[in-house]
């Protein structure tokens, strides 16, 4: 499997990786098949989180037999030196590793500085002087705090959302880290599950050599798909940019992402998909949508106290309390038009 050097990591990393946030949604059986077949496969990188429940652990349950032979990165949301510190040593002990390759501040704001207040830089100093990890990164949901870590000169990695949907200044974020050489992870490269055909995301991403995707998978059958694609690499037809455009008018603007960055929510709406209900109802199975559970989900909306936390708390500026009416409306005259399950 093709391979690329991720920045000036000197990593060398397969150009189709492994994003192991769904795996939490299964059992460790199921995620060690997964896991197992995509290394078999050639892919020997793995990026995960602390916050991803149980993923890490998955790994390490998984992979930790070949661990000299994979690229694990993953991602501590602490607020302070300290707490960040501790995250590191449960992160070792999930992965059943004594280092980490690539370790990531997961969304921040603001790029953490050498001599901070927070502490965080200097405990990511700190732990790599002591070998416990290799690589300092940066994960951001913002593209003004992605320029502002690129540039600082402070991160070896960033990882951002980039697929078929992404404006220039997001494609001139990729370029720069090229520049800069910074390696480039790509996460959300489905738009948070409202693409179903991979095959496009993954010829777009294709053609900026410096990207490396990180898919998210939580099916054999998925893994399977991604893997023939790395071995056969689609091209970008004039098809396939024509699905692009129409993708782009149909999710232009400002849409949810489903990054959950929202939750949670004092009356338990599940915001991170009742507010982009629309699209998944009409871009994706429905069937899935339409249960008795989600169905309770969707009520809540009517409970909202417009807070306004979710709006506080949301990278892109979005408004939940806002649109998430007009999104019950939707769903409601869809469930009476088409049945429930």
């Amino acid at each position: 499997m093709e391979k690329v050097m991720l920045g000036k990591t000197g990593l060398m990393v397969t150009r189709t990786a492994m994003g192991c946030l769904p795996i939490q949604r299964v059992d460790f059986d199921t995620a060690r098949d997964i896991l197992l077949r995509a290394y078999e496969g050639g892919i020997n990188f793995f990026d995960t989180a602390r916050a991803y429940s149980d993923s890490e652990e998955k790994i390490g349950y998984a992979l930790s037999h070949v661990r000299e032979n994979i690229v694990i990165a993953t991602k501590s949301g602490a607020r302070t030196g300290a707490e960040m510190e501790a995250q590191l040593e449960t992160s070792l002990k999930n992965l059943k590793t004594d280092y980490i390759d690539i370790y990531q501040f997961h969304n921040a704001a603001n790029p953490p500085m050498p001599g901070g207040e927070d502490g965080l830089y200097d405990a990511a100093m700190r732990a790599k002087a002591a070998g416990k990890i290799r690589h300092i990164g940066i994960t951001c949901h913002s593209i003004d705090s992605a320029f502002k870590a690129v540039e600082s000169g402070l991160f070896e990695t960033l990882q951002y959302p980039f697929n078929h949907l992404c404006t220039q200044r997001e494609i001139e974020l990729v370029n720069l880290c090229k520049e800069k050489n910074v390696g480039f992870i790509c996460m959300k490269g489905m738009s948070g599950g409202l693409i179903t055909n991979a095959r496009i995301p993954f010829a777009f991403i294709r053609q900026f050599e410096n990207a490396v995707p990180i898919w998210g998978v939580q099916r054999i059958s998925e893994i399977e798909e991604f893997l023939k694609y790395a071995e056969h690499p689609p091209e970008l037809t004039a098809e396939m940019q024509a699905e692009i455009e129409k993708d782009r008018a149909e999710l232009k603007g400002a849409f949810c992402r489903s990054c959950g960055y929202c939750m949670p929510c004092p009356v338990g709406i599940p915001i991170n998909n009742a507010n982009r209900m629309k699209e998944l109802l009409t871009r994706s199975p429905s069937k899935n949508w339409l249960t008795p559970q989600w169905q309770e989900g969707m009520e809540k909306i009517d409970l909202c106290i417009h807070c306004g936390q979710c709006a506080k708390k949301c990278p892109y500026g979005l408004k939940p309390y806002e649109t998430l009416p007009a999104q019950l409306k939707f769903y409601r005259e869809f469930v009476k038009e088409h049945g429930a399950e």
